[in-house]
């Protein structure tokens, strides 16, 4: 497998419908992350390798020790990864303009999470790829914990492994398992390029029909 930079530029130039089709033809049918799980803002694209945050919500945790838990999972995701977050808690903000200047300092690709997320206008000037549910100005410290990282999560229907490639984009987000990761995305491409010519034919007056019997895919 080529460098982890090249393979996300890869990802990061397929849209996510060639994606999830390419899935779905190999069985891996539930691979899209909920459509609530939004971009901050239309062209936001990110690509990268799981650095997966189980999270819970709770009434009793120390704001302070919530906080450095936190803190210290920031501190730990490694350049070029998407941290993925399920916070089974979506009320509140599980991240911010603080986290996400943290992170995108030492290069991390993105950050997709189940819950909310607030400082929105900041973090848009940032440039920093986010896809989250509610956005929000409440703070989840004292009403959510960090459980643990890097273990499997799930998020909605989807399980997702450490290292699994998350990609997302203004359809939203899909995962694909690491193990599959090459042969589905050199699949896509090929299905994109497949697309591409199908587009300039029915531009040129080729009927649907016409189109999937000669091309096998629409």
């Amino acid at each position: 497998m080529e460098g982890t930079a090249g393979f996300r530029e890869r990802f990061e130039a397929i849209y996510t419908a060639a994606l999830a089709d390419i899935l779905d033809t190999r069985g891996y049918r539930s691979q899209t992350l909920p459509p609530s799980i939004r971009p901050l803002v239309r062209g936001m694209k990110l690509a990268g390798p799981a650095f997966t945050v189980q999270g819970r919500p709770t009434e009793t945790a120390s704001y302070d020790a919530s906080l450095r838990k936190v803190l210290q999972m920031l501190g730990a995701v490694p350049a070029g990864h998407v941290a993925v977050y399920s916070c089974g808690h979506d009320v509140s903000a599980h991240l911010g303009e603080l986290s996400v200047t943290s992170l995108a300092a030492r290069g991390v690709a993105g950050c997709v999470l189940d819950g909310g997320c607030r400082d929105v206008s900041f973090i848009v000037e940032l440039g920093f790829p986010v896809f989250c549910a509610p956005v929000t100005p409440e703070n989840s410290t004292s009403r959510w914990e960090l459980a643990t990282t890097q273990e499997p999560i799930s998020v909605g229907h989807v399980n997702i492994e450490p290292g699994d490639w998350v990609v997302g984009d203004e359809d939203g987000v899909v995962v694909v398992p690491r193990s599959i990761a090459e042969s589905v995305l050199n699949e896509a491409e090929e299905k994109a390029a497949t697309e591409s010519e199908i587009r300039a034919a029915v531009r040129d007056g080729m009927t649907p029909l016409e189109a999937y019997e000669r091309y096998e895919t629409f």
